[in-house]
C-alpha cells in the first residue's frame, strides 16, 4: 500500500500546482462577502476554487479541440456541473478525513513539497526562493498552500484506503478473457452485378415515374429564400483589367526566392552537451548503430531534431560537409548555436528555377486580382451613398455590379451562396428591408433584397431524371443481389456463385474492408457451419462461419491479456467503490449549494 499512497499524494500535489498555474487566483469581487459556492459538511467550496477549476476545464477543452470554448458552450455539455461534482466529491472526502481525524505530519508535507518540480531551481532541486516566488505569483501564502496541500494529501490517503486492495474475481477475468480471446474463421461471398445471371435492364419511363413518385421526398427542393442581389466579385472583374509588364517584372524580382531556389538538403541535427559525448555518439554510428537509437537515448523523437530543408548558410560550419554528401549519411560533430552536434542528411532537393516567362501568367492573374480588390474597395462609399439616396438593387447594376436572382437554401449550389457573408445576409433579410452593401471574404461586395419565401416543392422529373435513373438502378441491383444471396445461402456452396474470400481467424474487434460494420458482430452470434446473408449500403454478401477457435490458454500473449483484463476490472471495482464511498459520505455530511454565488462566478467568465 505504501507505493499506492505515495503515487496518490504525488498526483494530488501536481494537481494543486497545475490548477494554480493554469487558472491563477484572479477571481475576486464575487458578491462582496460571498466567498464560497456551497459546502459539504464543514468543508466550504471556495468561489475562487470553483472559478479556477472551471477556467482550467475550459482551457483543457480548448487545447484538445484547437477551438476556444466559452462558458455558454461548456454549459450546453454540462461541463460546469461536472466541475462542481468533482469539487463536491473532494470536499466530501476532506470532510470525512477531518471527521475521523486523518492527517499527515510535517515530514510528509515537506517531502511532497520538495519533490515537486514546480518548485525546483536552476539546479533541478527544490529551491526555497522558487517556492516562495511560485506561491506569490499565484496569490498564495505558504500557510494557505500548505494547509490546502495537507488536506489534499489526507484526502488522497482516504481514497487510497477506500479504493485499494481489490482483486478481480477469477470467474470474471476468465469469462472476459474467453470472450475477448475467441477467434473465428469465415468465408465471405461478395456479390456484384457481374455475379448475376442477367444484367439490370434499362428503366422505362413508367419505371422512372413510379420510382420518382415513391421517393418524392428525395426529389423535393427545400424551402428557399429567393433573393435578388448585386455583386462585384474580384475574379469576375480581374480579367477585364490591364496588366503592367513592368509591375509584373518587379513582382517577380521581389519574390525571386519563390522562383529561383538553390539546391537544398533535408537535414536532422542532434545536439550534445559536450564534445566528448558528440564524439562518442559519432563513433557508435560509424560502428553500425543507428542515428535513431542515439536520438531515442537522448529522450527525443526524430521530429525534435528535424531541421527541414536547409541551405548551406543555415548549417553554419557544418554546411560544406553536409552538402558534400551525395547520398544520405551522418557528419560531424560540428559546432552549432546550441553546442556540438551531429548532422544527418536524408535527401537532396535539386535546384529549381521558374523563369519570368514561365511565371508571367500566374503573376498576371495575381496582379489583376489584387488590382480588382483595390478598385472594388475604393468604390464601397460610392455604392453605399447610392443606396442611401434610394437606389435599388437594379440601379447598382447600372453602376457595374452584376444582378441576378437565386434561391438560397441548404441545397443551393450557386457560387454566390458559397460566401458565408452572402448566406448569412440572405438568411437574415426581411421583406421590405432597405438593401445594404456588405463585404465578401475575397474582397468582393454585394447587396441583396428578399423577394419571397419559396415553399418546399417537388423538382420536376425532367430536371432530376438522371438522379432518378441512378436511384432506380441502385434499388433494382440491390434487390437482384439480395435474391442471388438467398439462393447461395440456401445452397451453401458459396464458390458456385462467385469469388469467395476466406479469413482464417478474426477477433471481435476486427474489421473487413468494404463490409458493413454489423458483419463481425453477426459472425460472433452464428453457429459453426451456419450461412447468413449480410446486407448494407451498396453491399450484399453471404457469410459462412467456418471455425470457432477458443481463446488460447497458455503463452505470454494469453498471460498478458489476462493480466490487462484483471487490472482493468480491478480499476473498475476500485473506481466504483470510491464513487459509492464518496457519495455516501457526501450524503451523510450534507450538500449545500448557493446558486447566486455560482451565477456570480459564471458572470465573470467569458
Amino acid at each position: 500500500m505504501a507505493t499506492k499512497k505515495s503515487k496518490t499524494m504525488s498526483v494530488v500535489v501536481w494537481g494543486i500546482v497545475g490548477v494554480m498555474v493554469v487558472g491563477g487566483f484572479g477571481m475576486t469581487g464575487l458578491g462582496g462577502t460571498v466567498t464560497s459556492i456551497g459546502s459539504v459538511g464543514s468543508q466550504k467550496i471556495e468561489t475562487n476554487t470553483y472559478a479556477r477549476a472551471l477556467q482550467q476545464e475550459l482551457q483543457n477543452i480548448s487545447q484538445q479541440t484547437g477551438q476556444p470554448m466559452t462558458l455558454a458552450q461548456a454549459q450546453q455539455f454540462g461541463l460546469d456541473q461536472q466541475v462542481r461534482q468533482r469539487l463536491i466529491s473532494a470536499a466530501a472526502l476532506a470532510d470525512e478525513a477531518d471527521r475521523i481525524g486523518l492527517s499527515v505530519g510535517d515530514a510528509t508535507l515537506a517531502q511532497e513539497i520538495r519533490s515537486n518540480r514546480a518548485f525546483s531551481g536552476t539546479a533541478g532541486q527544490f529551491d526555497r526562493d522558487t517556492y516562495a516566488m511560485v506561491l506569490r505569483q499565484n496569490g498564495l501564502t505558504e500557510a494557505t498552500f500548505e494547509d490546502s496541500l495537507r488536506t489534499d494529501i489526507a484526502r488522497g490517503l482516504l481514497v487510497g484506503a477506500t479504493a485499494g486492495g481489490f482483486t478481480a474475481p477469477a470467474a470474471l477475468t476468465d469469462t472476459l478473457y474467453n470472450f475477448i480471446g475467441e477467434r473465428r474463421g469465415f468465408s465471405l461471398l461478395r456479390l456484384t452485378e457481374a455475379d448475376l445471371a442477367e444484367p439490370i435492364a434499362q428503366p422505362t419511363d413508367a419505371d422512372l415515374q413510379a420510382f420518382y413518385d415513391a421517393h418524392i421526398a428525395d426529389f423535393t427542393a427545400p424551402e428557399a429564400r429567393r433573393v435578388t442581389y448585386a455583386a462585384l466579385i474580384p475574379e469576375e472583374l480581374a480579367p477585364t483589367l490591364p496588366v503592367d509588364d513592368a509591375a509584373l517584372r518587379a513582382l517577380y524580382d521581389q519574390r525571386i526566392d519563390e522562383f529561383v531556389q538553390p539546391e537544398r538538403r533535408l537535414v536532422e541535427r542532434l545536439v550534445f552537451p559536450d564534445q566528448a559525448a558528440a564524439d562518442a555518439a559519432k563513433a557508435r554510428i560509424d560502428a553500425g548503430e543507428s542515428f535513431e537509437t542515439i536520438v531515442a537515448e537522448r529522450g527525443l523523437e526524430l521530429m525534435d531534431v528535424d531541421m527541414g530543408d536547409v541551405a548551406p548558410a543555415d548549417l553554419g560550419e557544418a554546411g560544406d560537409a553536409v552538402f558534400a554528401l551525395a547520398e544520405p549519411g551522418v557528419v560531424g560533430p560540428f559546432n552549432s548555436n546550441f553546442g556540438p552536434a551531429l548532422f544527418r542528411m536524408n535527401g537532396v532537393l535539386a535546384a529549381h528555377e521558374v523563369t519570368f516567362d514561365e511565371a508571367r501568367e500566374d503573376l498576371a492573374t495575381e496582379y489583376q486580382l489584387d488590382t480588382a480588390r483595390r478598385e472594388i474597395g475604393a468604390r464601397v462609399q460610392e455604392f453605399e451613398d447610392a443606396l442611401a439616396d434610394g437606389a435599388t438593387i437594379e440601379d447598382l447594376g447600372d453602376m457595374g455590379m452584376r444582378i441576378a436572382t437565386v434561391d438560397v437554401s441548404d441545397a443551393t449550389e450557386d457560387q454566390i451562396a458559397g460566401y458565408p457573408a452572402f448566406r448569412n445576409a440572405a438568411n437574415d433579410a426581411q421583406q421590405g428591408d432597405f438593401p445594404e452593401i456588405f463585404q465578401l471574404d475575397d474582397g468582393g461586395l454585394a447587396a441583396l433584397r428578399l423577394d419571397e419565401i419559396v415553399p418546399p416543392a417537388p423538382i420536376p422529373l425532367d430536371q432530376v431524371r438522371d438522379r432518378v435513373a441512378e436511384g432506380w438502378r441502385s434499388e433494382k441491383l440491390h434487390e437482384a443481389l439480395a435474391a442471388r444471396a438467398a439462393e447461395a445461402q440456401a445452397d451453401g456452396n458459396l464458390n458456385a456463385y462467385g469469388l469467395v474470400d476466406v479469413t482464417q481467424q478474426i477477433a471481435r474487434d476486427g474489421t473487413v474492408a468494404g463490409a458493413p460494420d454489423t458483419m463481425i458482430p453477426t459472425l460472433f452470434t452464428m453457429d459453426q457451419g451456419e450461412v447468413r446473408t449480410i446486407e448494407g449500403p451498396e453491399f450484399v454478401g453471404v457469410l459462412r462461419l467456418d471455425s470457432i477457435q477458443p481463446a488460447a490458454t497458455e503463452g505470454e500473449a494469453a498471460a498478458a491479456l489476462k493480466g490487462a483484463i484483471s487490472a482493468q476490472a480491478e480499476d473498475s471495482l476500485a473506481n466504483d467503490a470510491q464513487t459509492l464511498f464518496t457519495q455516501a459520505v457526501a450524503d451523510q455530511a450534507g450538500i449545500r449549494l448557493d446558486q447566486a454565488a455560482i451565477d456570480a462566478v459564471h458572470a465573470q467568465i467569458p
